[in-house]
């Protein structure tokens, strides 16, 4: 069953099915021509996917997300941004990762990071005299941010995968590395804007205007703070942490009549539509993932690499290599409930951390999004600025470099991870 499996899977794949399918075709047909499990066993294993309570934040989290963006806030982060380093050499790429850090609070996604905030800042970049593909390259690049910092809907995805930790402790080992992001892009933005000449707004804004834009930017900004301390502190579990940023946002928007009828149905349907995506993926994914349980290829894969090393860091490095290989070729979701069950046993039987194996994991992953061939968020950015894919690829290295130091600091140094949820007594 398992080279059938495999064949099915990259047969499939290779003639350009959506990943999604080509797991549950694979699954299916497997099943099916192996006749060993009852083929029901397929469908029980894919509705086994979605039932999950913690699941249920994955909507509300999306939900919270496009009511933000209806009612305008986004717009309030993107002056407040301004405000605070639009003056710094090359300016408007630091307000595009600031407001990427900061909407990452909300949306927990680097699609709709790169669809939102990323994708206006990048038109403002070009008409300021910015190259059109490095400021393409950057908005991509800052995307990345949106599933680092919490609220996480990756982190959510494979906290339901494993065992051992739990969602509020994934989403407090994102803190660290997601400033690290923001903090290595602007180092790279800074050295690049330097070399060609890109500079900052030529006033530096005033008290007044940063009062003003801090104020206005303020219902936006407390959100992740609600989240995070509703959780920390016993009021509500993530999943109900999800509902009441959803139930937030929408009074914020009543609040500040900033909704029409039309706007608050369009954010309900946008919702609807990227949930039933991300489900439908987790449900066709759930049954490829048993199946390669089941046939034990995690064993077989823990015992080839005990062979080569039994060092932790070791061991570390050979999975976070494994991990970009495949962030390559398969899109984030689907590879994340592929190799999380494979992954991580072989992780924790060699004494690695979960909440740092589960970031390097995450981090790799979201890393994944910006690289070609497949790059999701790439082809996003490519299809708004209506930028070339070749030219736009060439443009992002030195920023994705820069993510990868971030990734290897990820890897050396497991406080990176662990040192924040350790505060708050999520320790293994």
């Amino acid at each position: 069953m398992a080279k059938t499996l495999i064949i099915l899977f990259f047969a499939t794949l290779f003639l350009g099915v959506p990943v999604a399918f080509t797991m549950g075709i694979a699954g299916i047909v497997a099943v099916f021509i192996d006749g060993s499990l009852n083929p029901l066993i397929a469908t029980q294993r894919m509705f086994a996917g979605i039932d999950s309570f913690p699941l249920m934040a994955v909507p509300f989290f999306i939900l919270a997300s496009e009511l933000m963006t209806a009612c305008g806030l986004t717009r309030s982060l993107l002056g407040f941004a301004n405000a605070l380093v639009g003056h710094l050499r090359g300016g408007l790429g630091h307000v595009n990762i600031l407001v990427s850090m900061l909407f990452a609070g909300i949306s927990g996604s680097a699609l709709a990071d790169a669809a939102g905030p990323s994708a206006i800042v990048m038109r403002m970049m070009r008409e300021a005299g910015y190259e059109k593909n490095y400021a393409g390259a950057l908005s991509a690049a800052t995307a990345t941010i949106g599933p680092i910092i919490p609220p996480s809907i990756l982190a959510v995805i494979f906290a339901i995968s494993t065992t051992g930790v739990t969602v509020g402790g994934l989403f407090l080992a994102g803190i660290v590395p997601g400033i690290l992001l923001g903090v290595s892009l602007a180092l790279a933005n800074h050295v690049i804007s330097v070399k060609y000449g890109y500079r900052g707004r030529q006033v530096r804004a005033g008290l007044r205007e940063l009062a003003t834009t801090a104020l206005a930017a303020l219902p936006a900004i407390v959100m992740p703070g609600i989240i995070l301390g509703g959780i920390l502190l016993g009021v509500f579990t993530p999943t109900e942490a999800g509902a009441v940023a959803s139930a937030y946002a929408l009074l914020l928007g009543l609040v500040l009549r900033s909704f029409t009828l039309m706007g608050i149905y369009g954010a309900f349907v946008r919702a609807a539509v990227l949930t039933s995506s991300v489900f439908l993926i987790v449900a066709l994914a759930s049954i490829f993932a048993w199946l390669l349980t089941y046939l034990q290829i995690p064993q077989e894969l823990a015992a080839a690499i005990s062979n080569v090393t039994d060092s932790r860091l070791g061991v570390l490095f050979i999975l976070a290599a494994f991990a970009l290989i495949c962030g390559l070729f398969i899109d984030t979701l689907p590879a994340l409930i592929i190799l999380t069950p494979i992954l991580g046993p072989i992780a924790y039987s060699a004494g690695i951390d979960p909440l740092q194996f589960g970031m390097m994991l995450i981090l790799n992953l979201t890393i994944g999004m910006i690289t070609p061939p497949v790059g999701p968020v790439l082809f996003v950015i490519s299809a708004v600025g209506r930028l070339r894919i070749e030219a736009l690829s060439k443009a992002i290295l030195p920023l994705l470099l820069a993510e990868l130091l971030v990734l290897l600091l990820v890897i050396l140094v497991p406080g990176v991870s662990t040192f924040v949820p350790n505060q708050f007594g999520f320790s293994n």
